[in-house]
């Protein structure tokens, strides 16, 4: 069940925990069920969590005219 979450897009990730939240906050699920959802959600969570850290790291780089990555650095006006 984990190696389908890691093949989820992020929007697809965040569409199903928002799937999750609704139905607990709804709560007509029975205990056991709700324990599930939590889980579920969670690590829905972490797997966002992780691939907005990984994009997040791809935009601290720019692609160089050479074509390699190259840390990304605003450059100030020095007027």
């Amino acid at each position: 069940m984990e190696d389908k979450k890691k093949e989820l897009s992020f929007e697809e990730a965040m569409e199903k925990l928002e799937e999750i939240v609704d139905s607990l906050e709804e709560g007509n699920v029975p205990l056991e069920k709700a324990i599930s959802l939590f889980q579920d959600g969670m690590n829905l969570s972490n797997l966002c969590h992780e691939k907005l850290q990984s994009i997040e790291g791809k935009m601290d780089q720019i692609l160089g005219e050479d074509g390699e990555l190259k840390p990304f650095a605003i450059q100030e006006d020095e007027s």
